[in-house]
């Protein structure tokens, strides 16, 4: 079934995640309903907008969004529920964090968590749902930040360029430096590490 535009007197959340396929940090969620009377130029995908335009849409879209929240399920969470089970814990949690109660959720990807209100997944839908994109963009930024952070706690790991994605650089520190408290242990490459 392909996705149709809701109806105007709908209100609608657009829910994106950031971070399903690193091997360390929280995966990060969020989710916005935007004010159709407060329009944003330039919302798309973040993975097709430069860091600079992202950090500039992200405060404009927490200042005109009819309601913004941006949530995350910890390294614990993901090792213990597994990466599926814990984005839909961190999307569940930025939707009830909400201050307003939006009448329909839009979810990028293929699948929704369950949810006390209507909600469809989108494919694509970061580059199809204007909502979808600002979450993404709140998401995204919100994660690149907090990687920032945690490379300078765990120096060594190149987590600052990477964000925590198992590039050959990152994979290389693994075997050297070990896994940190941040690492998910239920990531194969993480595994492999812990078990040399």
């Amino acid at each position: 079934m392909d996705w149709a535009a809701p109806a105007d007197d709908e209100l609608v959340a657009g829910v994106d995640e950031v971070g399903r396929g690193p091997l360390c940090g929280a995966v990060v969620t969020a989710a916005v309903i935007l004010d159709p009377a407060r329009p944003i130029e330039g919302l798309n995908d973040s993975k097709k907008l430069t860091e600079a335009r992202r950090e500039a849409l992200f405060p404009l879209i927490q200042e005109r969004a009819l309601a913004w929240c941006i949530a995350r399920a910890e390294v614990e969470e993901i090792d213990r529920l597994n990466i599926l089970h814990a984005t839909m814990l961190a999307m569940q949690r930025a939707v009830a964090g909400l201050s307003t109660q939006p009448t329909l959720v839009l979810v990028d990807g293929n699948r929704c968590p369950l949810l006390p209100m209507r909600s469809e997944p989108v494919v694509k839908g970061d580059s199809r749902v204007p909502a979808i994109a600002a979450a993404s963009i709140l998401a995204k930024v919100a994660r690149d930040r907090e990687m920032l952070e945690l490379d300078q706690q765990y120096p060594g790991y190149g987590i600052a360029g990477h964000k925590g994605y198992p590039t050959p650089v990152h994979l290389a520190a693994l075997r050297e430096l070990g896994a940190t408290p941040i690492h998910r242990r239920s990531f194969g490459p993480v595994r492999k590490a812990l078990e040399q």
